[in-house]
């Protein structure tokens, strides 16, 4: 298959290392794998999940991408501009009912020339059907399928690759989870003796796990067992927020000059600064924590 390359892509991403008395009080070194510098537009993980799908959908032929989520998703953002990028007409499938003004999220979408559809929240739990898929196909025509959250064998395939350009020593990688392929992918590349943690952003975690399993035995042909995933730290759901987590990202901020994306990134290290003092990382670990995106939501 050949490769999908956007322009000015920084890769590998820096890895920089963190500096916090909290940290050296425990003897356990933090490296940020700073994803989020990959693409002003295809940030982290965003690119690694489609890299190898836009390959495929021109591979295959396709003119046009067709991929869900809802109003606030960067999932959407990201696959907006990559089609803006590469030359494919975008069609985003929102959950809900549409509201105007567009939001910043959606309205960039528009501009990067996607074409937005509203699917009612009970259709759109059975959005992976095959009635539901030949809906829209009668609907909008061909295209190619990109799954919500972007996580199929292809993202895994090019989520893997983030591990190979880590070059320090390291114990454990975290990263935010949500549908699980940025997990699935990093742990299953990991040499021996390493472990990947992931922190679920949704309330209901524990069903992250068969997620994880299934993408790892529909990529590999097989499940791997060192990954985790910590359910804690999901301040009461998706997208959901409360006074601690917002001083957590003020205080990262003035102490370290990175305002964390607060849907995933900012719960990730949150829930691994509070590990960390609790003592779960024997003194002299090494993590690794993948900044995987940046806050879009600071936009007008």
């Amino acid at each position: 298959m050949s490769t999908a390359k956007a322009p000015d892509l920084h890769l590998p991403s820096p890895l920089t290392e963190l500096h916090d008395d909290r940290l050296s009080a425990a003897d356990v070194r933090v490296l940020l794998k700073r994803d989020d510098l990959i693409h002003p537009e295809l940030p982290g993980n965003k690119w690694r999940k489609l890299k190898y799908n836009l390959a495929a959908a021109r591979d295959e032929g396709a003119r046009r991408l067709l991929t869900f989520g809802g109003a606030y998703s960067n999932h959407i953002r990201a696959v907006a501009a990559a089609g803006q990028i590469f030359g494919f007409d975008t069609i985003g499938v929102i959950r809900g009912e549409e509201h105007l003004p567009l939001n910043p999220s959606l309205r960039f979408a528009v501009e990067r020339g996607m074409q937005l559809t509203y699917m009612d929240r009970t259709t759109y739990r059975t959005k992976t059907t095959a009635t539901v898929i030949d809906c829209l196909h009668q609907q909008f025509g061909d295209f190619y399928l990109v799954p919500e959250g972007g996580s199929n064998a292809l993202a895994l395939r090019g989520c893997a690759e983030l591990v190979e350009e880590i070059d320090q020593d390291f114990d454990v990688i975290c990263c935010a989870s949500g549908t699980g392929g940025t997990l699935a992918g990093i742990a299953a590349a990991l040499p021996p003796s390493r472990t990947a943690m992931g922190f679920s952003a949704l309330k209901g975690g524990d069903l992250l796990r068969e997620d994880v399993a299934s993408l790892q035995r529909d990529a590999y042909g097989r499940e791997t067992a060192n990954w985790s995933i910590e359910t804690g730290y999901h301040f009461g759901g998706f997208a959901k927020t409360n006074d601690a987590l917002r001083a957590f990202i003020d205080d990262f901020d003035s102490k370290h000059g990175l305002r964390l994306e607060w849907v995933y990134v900012a719960k990730m290290m949150y829930g691994l600064f509070d590990l960390i003092q609790e003592r779960r990382f024997p003194p002299g670990t090494t993590v690794v924590a993948v900044i995987t995106g940046p806050d879009f939501t600071a936009e007008g």
